[in-house]
């Protein structure tokens, strides 16, 4: 299969050092973009890394927060314990911002103004440790609920940046460099020809002149 090359091309001298400058921003723009990619796929398995810490953390503490909640239904009936679960306040507003890695925009929430209940908010006397216990479990996760909703949302934008930048490394290294190489090789072989055209030329116009000499 013969080597695909750039439409429109002439031959010339002149085109062949525009297509050379092209095929070196090429390489370096190749260079740059794997070295992009490679820099977000280490930072990409990172988040991953410290999300699944976060989330075994959080699935630990769950669990625990629910036995303790079905301890508290045993002793103090699910209607009591609902009543109680129906108590709450505000602890603050969410806000949402975004940071740069790469050009890339990540998620970030902010929590500065988010307070988790720290006591429960009904009177200790006619309520259970296990009660007491599970609110408290359940209050200490808001935080890290919202940490783990960031780093999911850092997980997906990293993910799209990088196919993107996939795609890019792969059009650069599969399609355009291949065919800039092969436009120049074409341009090499085109004035290499015309250069032993003018040679062979040149040799029997003067052959002829010195064959007019003689006679």
């Amino acid at each position: 299969m013969p080597e695909e090359i750039m439409e429109g091309v002439n031959p010339t001298r002149m085109e062949l050092l525009e297509i050379k400058k092209k095929l070196l921003l090429a390489r370096k723009g190749h260079k740059l973009l794997e070295e992009k990619r490679d820099a977000l796929v280490e930072r990409f398995f990172s988040i991953i890394d410290t999300r699944n810490e976060l989330r075994n953390e959080i699935n630990t503490t769950f669990v625990y927060a629910m036995k303790s909640l079905v301890q508290a239904q045993m002793i103090q009936g699910e209607e009591s314990v609902k009543q109680y679960t129906l108590l709450h306040q505000d602890i603050g507003r969410v806000g949402f911002t975004t940071d740069n890695i790469m050009g890339v925009s990540i998620p970030r929430v902010n929590t500065k103004q988010i307070q988790p209940v720290t006591q429960p908010l009904y009177s200790f006397i006619h309520t259970c440790a296990s009660l007491d216990d599970a609110q408290m479990k359940f209050s200490g996760l808001t935080l890290k609920l919202l940490d783990l909703a960031e780093k999911e949302g850092s997980i997906k934008s990293l993910a799209v940046e990088i196919e993107k930048t996939k795609r890019r490394v792969n059009v650069l290294e599969n399609t355009l460099i291949p065919k800039l190489q092969a436009t120049i090789k074409y341009i090499e072989m085109q004035l290499d020809e015309r250069e032993r055209e003018d040679f062979f030329r040149r040799k029997r116009i003067k052959a002829l002149m010195e064959k007019q000499k003689k006679t």
